[in-house]
């Protein structure tokens, strides 16, 4: 039996609820912010310079009109844009809205503060892997083992980018991907924001002549760095502030046709990998992924979804710039 269709009454109340959730400037930079990561209520009320009242109402009235949901990470509640709803009555004025809202300029001081808190995150980060470097041999084994997924990522790396001659690897770790694409690529970098981390990376690449290793965020260091065939982010997403924005970072650091490699977890609830891995996000929806990437410019051509193990799962996605 089909399911009832709404009634006229109901279509109207809910297109009234979405319409008064984007009727309103603020709510609407709101969107914008939650455009380039998920944030908790007192990061909002930083970057917009309101009082927690204030925000959860502007927040409430958005959750009412199915633009924004929230989401536990940890002990933490996190907002995120909600994605557009195909079959629902206002799908296409939900994308259409959120579209015109990612081709806009944040307000600069909003810019300003948004960008104060993702650099909170980074230093968070930052400080994680420099007091942990030694230990966190230990972790990839209870989550997701470098063996896991490395074959399997480097396949789909070739198949998306058979000719390419520099790639950049963002947060290398060991240095052991590395390895693999200096005997693919003519030209390597690998970029991490932490001196410990990268001196793990040199032992492991010190015979690879045409391997780089710099130091620094991303994606902040994204202007500093030569354009590339393909970059790389191996179980690393979880880590930074700011998803949505490091994948438009790695869409614009893309030559024309190159490809962007992405593994990491699928979304899970092991709440202690906070604390034990630094880790910033539970893993990722794979329609997040997509998404955001598809904002960027960039198009998905092919997954592989790895077995499940001690509660993980593993994604290895590769997109290209398209034109």
């Amino acid at each position: 039996m089909n399911a009832q269709a709404p009634a006229p009454a109901e279509i109207t109340d809910h297109l009234a609820g979405f319409l008064k959730a984007a009727g309103d400037p603020l709510r609407l930079q709101v969107l914008q912010v939650l455009g380039q990561s998920s944030f908790g209520v007192l990061e909002l009320c930083d970057i917009m310079a309101i009082k927690q009242s204030g925000m959860s109402h502007h927040l409430k009235v958005l959750a009412q009109g199915g633009l924004v949901e929230k989401r536990r990470e940890g002990n933490s509640i996190f907002y995120r844009r909600r994605l557009p709803q195909a079959d629902s009555v206002e799908g296409a004025m939900h994308g259409a809205l959120l579209d015109e809202l990612d081709e806009g300029d944040l307000d600069g001081e909003v810019a300003e503060r948004l960008a104060q808190v993702q650099q909170q995150r980074a230093a968070q980060s930052r400080a994680f892997f420099d007091r942990h470097a030694e230990q966190l041999d230990e972790q990839p084994e209870l989550i997701a083992d470098y063996d896991q997924y490395a074959e399997q990522a480097c396949e789909l790396l070739l198949r998306a980018c058979p000719d390419g001659k520099a790639a950049l690897e963002i947060g290398p770790g060991d240095g052991r991907f590395l390895k693999e694409l200096a005997g693919h690529f003519a030209t390597v970098i690998g970029l991490d924001n932490a001196d410990a981390m990268l001196e793990r990376a040199q032992q492991a690449v010190a015979k690879q002549s045409n391997v780089q290793l710099i130091l620094g965020e991303w994606p902040a260091s994204a202007s500093t760095l030569p354009t590339v065939d393909a970059v790389v982010l191996n179980m690393v997403l979880h880590h930074l502030p700011s998803p949505a924005s490091a994948l438009r970072a790695a869409a614009r650091q893309l030559n024309e046709g190159g490809t962007l490699l992405i593994t990491d977890l699928c979304r899970h609830d092991q709440h202690w990998a906070h604390e034990a891995c630094g880790d910033v996000w539970l893993g990722f929806d794979e329609a997040d992924l997509v998404d955001w990437a598809g904002r960027a410019g960039l198009e998905l051509q092919e997954s592989q979804f790895l077995a499940l193990r001690n509660g993980f799962q593993v994604q290895v996605r590769s997109f290209r710039r398209v034109p």
